[in-house]
């Protein structure tokens, strides 16, 4: 049975919607690692869990190159004290995280070796790093005794990063259903539609467009064959290349995933931010999760947008419990 979990932005406001998804009956909630966007992933967390107590929480995805590893692992042991058998920890190459800094995402070897270093340090070994050996040094009263052994995830967006997984033994986070996993989660956004609703209307936009930028963005990002074919992507790419080169990855991402920026808004209309978002009814939503399903999911991590994300996380979980 596919697990109805939830993804979020690091915002002042994040804690407490984590604690209104454990009300609402979502298994996870996801927290985004893009310190260019939003707030730090390990605070909002560790707020997340001192006001919950059953709904799993985790970062998703981690990106490497953030922080040095040993500071993810004693940030991953503090978080375990704090919500021991809850919690699961993603990491990835950083389309987002990097992106946003005018990087290119990281090989994926280098992501694995990260992964594996924190899987010893956790394990209470010592690990070479920089040409030093490094260990986790703390006390019986600075943290829970080692080996620490949560379940990991990569965030895959295409066969290398899968491959990386299958070789690391862990599950995955996408944008799209991936089958072979034992634990798989398809990260979803858009908004559900309530019957009889204006398309054209300005929740839809809000609550919508932001999935449907996706497309502008990853499109453009990546090179990908399909972004002429996006709605006005001549006049979007116009846009943003009217933008100085070397701040343009800025001006992209301001809004990332969660509103609509001003090259965004010049194309997105409601119908367009509903087609390219693949948003629809309950009914559609119950179609497209067992779809998802079918193709090997086991989780979906929806992530609301718009001006009433509380009201977002209801309408979905009403949605796919039926």
């Amino acid at each position: 049975m596919l697990q109805i979990s939830c993804a979020l932005p690091p915002s002042p406001d994040t804690p407490d919607l984590v604690r209104h998804a454990e009300q609402l009956g979502y298994a996870r909630a996801w927290i985004y690692d893009t310190p260019a966007l939003q707030l730090d992933v390990w605070m909002t967390l560790a707020l997340a869990a001192d006001r919950t107590e059953r709904i799993g929480i985790g970062p998703g995805v981690l990106i490497p190159s953030n922080r040095h590893v040993l500071v993810t692992a004693s940030a991953i042991a503090h978080l375990e004290s704090l919500a021991a058998g809850r919690t699961a920890y993603a990491f990835g190459s950083g389309f987002t995280g990097r992106h946003a800094l005018g990087q290119r995402p990281l090989r994926w070897d280098d992501v694995a070796a990260y992964v594996r270093a924190v899987r010893a340090l956790l394990a209470g070994e010592t690990v070479e790093v920089d040409g030093a050996a490094v260990a986790m040094l703390h006390g019986s009263r600075q943290g829970p005794a080692r080996p620490i052994d949560p379940p990991f995830l990569l965030g895959s967006s295409g066969p290398k990063g899968e491959a990386m997984a299958r070789e690391l033994g862990t599950g995955v986070i996408s944008s799209n259903p991936v089958s072979g996993f034992h634990w798989s989660v398809w990260l979803t956004l858009g908004t559900v539609l309530a019957n009889g609703e204006d398309v054209n209307s300005e929740r839809v936009l809000r609550s919508a467009g932001p999935g449907a930028a996706m497309a502008y963005h990853s499109g453009y990002q990546r090179n990908r064959p399909g972004f002429e074919g996006l709605p006005h992507a001549a006049a979007w790419r116009a846009s943003i290349e009217a933008v100085e080169p070397a701040v343009r990855h800025l001006d992209l991402h301001k809004g990332h995933l969660t509103e609509l920026n001003r090259h965004d808004q010049k194309v997105m209309t409601g119908p367009i931010a509903v087609a390219l978002s693949r948003s629809g009814s309950a009914a559609h939503w119950r179609d497209r999760l067992a779809v998802a399903a079918d193709a090997g999911a086991t989780e979906v991590a929806f992530q609301p947008a718009g001006d009433d994300l509380r009201h977002e996380l209801e309408a979905f979980i009403a949605a796919a419990n039926g």
